[in-house]
């Protein structure tokens, strides 16, 4: 029997039309094992309620945009049988790179004909998911000014982020880890179900989505001529070795902090206050992985 899969456009992700990808679909994807469905996205958040409502007439259901949106359907899924898939269409599509999903779009659509399913963990950030990476401090306060810019992009994201850093301040934060406690001043907190935020970009090179645990990333405070080097150590995979960065990893996390204030849940920005609970859910979203993909 063929599977019946769903496609959910988010028409505005990333900035980049995808007016070519229903004649991309029918092109790339397999007829005899698949039939098919597009829906375009009209407004906020509806992404999530398609994908609901989807649940029991598909088998897949794919995300076309960007990390907002693979975030909305991911959350609509986890903890049913369907199956989740990407199309990378953001400006950083982290946990697709993660997955080694390809950026390409055709490829992408290909890569769901060969239907590699993997179970992977996700997380709660005060009862609200996140499956690739949530944090506080100053990615949080990026995540923020970046979603204000009319640009999309790593360029602009890196523009943000060097006009921004030589006024921010570190904050102190309590974190209480699987029980243990431990008082840290932070620049940034992350919290890594997989490895980088986007753009390649890895916090916590070793962190898994299969582990049960989330990796903790506290990114000290560093002098400020070595904001290069960090972020070189970032796209070399070196980032646990420096002194600034220290991973704990948890499953259950708490966090109280000074004041409320910017956080982000998968690169999508949001308000908190000043207690935060973070749980992680394992093998709770059955994703379509690429071919490549290794833990």
């Amino acid at each position: 029997m063929k599977k019946r899969a769903l496609f959910i456009i988010n028409p505005v992700a990333g900035g980049k039309s995808k007016d070519k990808v229903p004649a991309l679909i029918d092109l790339h994807l397999d007829k005899n094992v698949f039939t098919y469905d597009i829906v375009l996205t009209q407004a906020p958040a509806e992404a999530r309620v398609l994908a609901k409502q989807g649940i029991d007439n598909y088998d897949i259901i794919v995300a076309v945009g960007g990390d907002g949106t693979v975030n909305e359907i991911a959350s609509a899924l986890a903890g049913s049988k369907a199956v989740f898939a990407i199309i990378p269409y953001g400006s950083g599509n982290g946990l697709s790179r993660f997955l080694d999903i390809p950026m390409d779009t055709a490829e992408a659509i290909k890569n769901l004909n060969h239907l590699y399913v993997e179970t992977i963990d996700g997380a709660q950030f005060n009862g609200k998911w996140f499956f690739n990476m949530a944090g506080m401090g100053f990615d949080a306060h990026i995540s923020e000014v970046f979603s204000h810019q009319k640009k999309r992009g790593f360029i602009t994201y890196f523009e943000s982020a060097v006009k921004e850093i030589v006024n921010y301040k570190p904050q102190a934060y309590l974190l209480n880890i699987d029980g243990k406690q431990y008082e840290r001043e932070a620049f940034m907190l992350s919290f890594a179900n997989s490895s980088q935020y986007g753009n390649n970009a890895h916090v916590s090179p070793k962190a898994s989505v299969q582990d049960g645990l989330i990796d903790v990333c506290v990114i000290k405070p560093f002098p400020l001529y070595r904001f290069p080097e960090m972020g070189l150590r970032m796209f070399f995979k070196t980032a646990e070795n420096s002194k600034y960065v220290e991973i704990i990893k948890g499953k259950q996390i708490e966090v109280k902090r000074q004041q409320a204030g910017p956080v982000h849940l998968d690169g999508e920005p949001q308000t908190s206050g000043t207690d935060i609970q973070i749980e992680v859910m394992p093998g709770i979203l059955n994703v379509i992985v690429g071919k490549a993909y290794k833990q």
